[in-house]
C-alpha cells in the first residue's frame, strides 16, 4: 500500500483534539438517540471526518478511474463514454409469450436481453415430467428443447443483442441451445455476446436450484469456461452471483465476501484445467443485489472492485489489466419489494438504481412495482425501464465518474466493507475452502442467521418498512396484475411431443449414449452436448443422462 496519505499529519492531530470537544457538545442529545446502523447492521457514525480515513492513500487505495486498483471505476470515462446496459429480466409461460415481451422491451429502449427460466427448466426437467407438475411458466419461460429456443429468439438478431441467461445446474445445455439456435440462422458462435450465470456454488449456499453434487457440477463449469475461452471470445462464461445470496437474507458484507470467495474458487478451477489466468478471467462477470441502504450499497460495489483487483494481481499474478476488472450487473432488491402499497416499490427501486449507478455498475435491471405479487405487467415493466432512463438522462449522475469518491463516509464504509470481507475470507480458508464450507453448512447457517435477525428487527419495529409496519393503510391493491401465465402449457406440450415424433430418434439415442460415455471419462462435455442439442435431444433427456453418471445432490440439513 502507498505510504503517502491524503491528509496532513499536523491537521489530523489538531482534529483529534477537536473531536472530543464537539462530541461533548452533543453528548446529552446523543445519549437520547438510538444506535444507527445500516440495513446490514454496520454501525453508522454521526459524522465522518478525515480521522476515519486517515491512512487512505489516493494512489494505493483509490487511483484514477480506469487505473488500478479500480476502486473508482474500471473505465476512465465512466458513463460519459457509454451508459450502462439496461437489461430487464424477462420470461414467463411459453417461448412465444416471452419473445413478444423481448420485442416490446427492445422497442422501448432496452439495450440487452435477460432471460428468466421456469423452475422445471432450472433443475433440468422437461415440462411433461412428473417433477415439473404445476411449475410451467410460473417464474420464467419453459425451455424443453432447441425448438423452444428457436421460437424464443425468432426475429431477434442474436449477433447484435447481448443476452444474459440466469441458469446454473443445466447452464451448459441451455447455452448449447442458444448457440445452435444462432448457428441455424447462420451466426457463428464466435460472434455471440452475452452471459450464462453458471454459478453453481451459490446455488448450494442460497437458492437450491442445483442438480448434481458440487464436484461434477464444477466439472461442467470448467468445461464451459474452457470451451468459451477457446471458441467464444465475446461470451461471459460465468456470472458470479451475489444477488441470490442477498435475496436469501445475507447482509451486504456476506454478499460481498461469499460472492468474491466463489469468484476466487472459479479462478482456481480454471487454473487447474490448465488455462492461463489472463486468457479466461477477463470473461468473468459478476451479479450483485442493490438493497435500500444507499451508502452501504455504493461502498459494497467500490470495495468489490478493489478487492478483486488486488487479489487478481497479488494472489493470482494476473498481468492483463482486464483480468483485474470487476465487471458487474446489478438488479434492484426483489426482497425489498412489498405487496402492501406496491406503488411505494417504484421509489425503492429508484433509490436502489441510483446507488447501483453511483457504485459503477455495467448493466442494470430495475424491478417492477408489482413483482411481490405477480410477474410484471407491461405497464409496470415499462415504468421500471423508464426509471433507469430518467436516472441516465435527467439526474446528472452519469456526468462524472465516481462522484462520491473522497466522501469521508463513503471511503470509511468502503474500507469497512473490505475488512469485513477479508475476515470472512480468513474463516472460509480455515474451513478448507468454499466447497468444504458448503459441505459443513457454514454459508447456509450464516445467511439464515442474518435473515432471522433482519426479520426480528422488522417485526419489533426496530426497522421501519413503509406500508408494512408503519404508515399502514387498509386500501385494496388497485394496480392491474398479470394473470394466467400458464395458459400456453398445452401448446408447449404439443410442440414437445411433435419434436420427439419428428426428430431422428436413432441419432438422439446415439448422441445421448456418447454424452453418457464422455461423462464417465474426463473429456470436455460441451461438444457432446452441442451434438445432442442439434439432434433435438430434450433438456430432460440430457440432464437425465448426466444424473445417471453424476448422481443428484442432497442438501445437508444444518441445525
Amino acid at each position: 500500500m502507498d505510504s503517502h496519505h491524503l491528509f496532513d499529519q499536523n491537521e489530523l492531530e489538531s482534529l483529534e483534539r477537536q473531536v472530543p470537544l464537539v462530541e461533548g457538545d452533543t453528548k446529552d442529545t446523543a445519549e437520547r438517540l438510538p444506535e444507527f446502523t445500516t440495513v446490514s447492521g454496520m454501525p453508522v457514525k454521526r459524522v465522518y471526518t478525515p480521522l476515519d480515513v486517515r491512512t487512505l492513500s489516493y494512489t494505493g487505495d483509490l487511483g484514477m478511474p480506469g487505473r488500478y486498483p479500480f476502486t473508482r471505476a474500471i473505465h476512465p470515462t465512466g458513463y460519459r463514454g457509454r451508459l450502462w446496459t439496461m437489461r430487464m429480466f424477462s420470461g414467463f409461460g411459453t417461448a412465444e409469450e416471452t419473445n413478444a415481451r423481448f420485442k416490446y422491451l427492445l422497442s422501448h429502449g432496452e439495450t440487452g436481453l435477460s432471460i428468466a427460466f421456469d423452475y422445471a427448466t432450472l433443475v433440468g426437467y422437461d415440462t411433461d415430467a412428473k417433477e415439473a407438475r404445476g411449475e410451467f411458466g410460473k417464474c420464467g419461460v419453459a425451455i424443453s428443447s432447441l425448438r423452444d429456443m428457436e421460437i424464443l429468439f425468432d426475429g431477434i438478431p442474436q449477433d447484435k443483442v447481448t443476452t444474459s441467461m440466469t441458469i446454473n445446474g443445466p447452464a451448459a445445455i441451455i447455452w448449447a441451445m442458444y448457440i445452435v439456435a444462432a448457428e441455424k440462422k447462420g451466426i457463428p458462435m464466435a460472434r455471440l455476446g452475452g452471459t450464462i450465470q453458471n454459478d453453481i456454488l451459490k446455488e448450494y449456499m442460497s437458492q437450491a436450484s442445483y442438480i448434481y453434487p458440487p464436484e461434477p457440477s464444477l466439472r461442467l463449469v470448467a468445461d464451459t469456461i474452457e470451451f468459451g475461452t477457446k471458441y467464444m471470445p465475446l461470451w461471459n462464461t460465468i456470472s458470479i452471483s451475489g444477488y441470490h445470496i442477498r435475496e436469501a437474507g445475507a447482509t451486504a458484507q456476506q454478499e460481498l465476501a461469499f460472492t468474491l470467495a466463489d469468484g476466487f474458487a472459479y479462478v482456481e478451477l480454471g487454473l487447474k484445467r490448465g488455462l492461463d489466468v489472463d486468457d479466461f478471467v477477463p470473461r468473468f462477470s459478476f451479479f450483485f443485489n442493490c438493497h435500500n441502504d444507499f451508502f452501504e450499497e455504493i461502498a459494497k460495489f467500490r470495495a468489490a472492485r478493489r478487492i478483486w483487483a488486488r487479489e487478481m494481481k497479488g494472489r493470482f499474478k494476473a498481468k492483463k489489466e482486464r483480468s483485474c476488472w470487476m465487471r458487474f450487473h446489478t438488479q434492484t432488491a426483489g426482497c425489498s419489494l412489498t405487496e402492501q402499497q406496491p406503488e411505494n416499490n417504484i421509489v425503492r427501486t429508484t433509490i436502489q438504481a441510483l446507488a447501483a449507478v453511483l457504485g459503477g455498475t455495467q448493466s442494470l435491471h430495475t424491478n417492477s412495482m408489482d413483482e411481490a405479487m405477480a410477474l410484471p405487467s407491461e405497464k409496470a415493466v415499462r415504468i421500471a425501464l423508464r426509471t433507469q432512463q430518467i436516472v441516465a438522462h435527467e439526474s446528472g449522475v452519469a456526468n462524472s465518474v465516481d462522484p462520491l469518491g473522497g466522501s469521508f463516509m463513503v471511503e470509511a464504509l468502503t474500507n469497512d466493507m473490505e475488512e469485513a470481507a477479508r475476515e470472512y475470507f480468513r474463516k472460509i480458508e480455515a474451513l478448507g475452502g468454499v466447497v468444504a464450507g458448503i459441505n459443513k453448512g457454514f454459508f447456509q447457517k450464516e445467511i439464515a442467521q442474518a435473515a432471522y435477525r433482519y426479520q426480528k428487527e422488522v417485526e419489533s419495529r426496530q426497522r421501519i418498512v413503509v406500508g408494512v409496519n408503519e404508515y399502514v393503510t387498509d386500501e385494496p391493491v388497485e394496480i392491474p396484475l398479470m394473470r394466467d401465465v400458464a395458459r400456453g402449457q398445452q401448446r408447449h406440450l404439443d410442440r414437445l411431443n411433435q419434436v420427439r415424433r419428428e426428430r431422428d430418434n436413432r441419432e438422439v439415442a446415439r448422441c445421448l449414449n456418447e454424452l453418457r460415455e464422455a461423462a464417465r471419462g474426463d473429456a470436455n462435455l460441451m461438444p457432446y452436448i452441442l451434438e445432442a442439442v442439434r439432434a433435438y435431444a430434450t433438456l430432460g433427456e440430457m440432464c437425465g443422462v448426466l444424473r445417471e453418471v453424476f448422481g443428484e445432490h442432497v442438501e445437508l440439513l444444518v441445525a
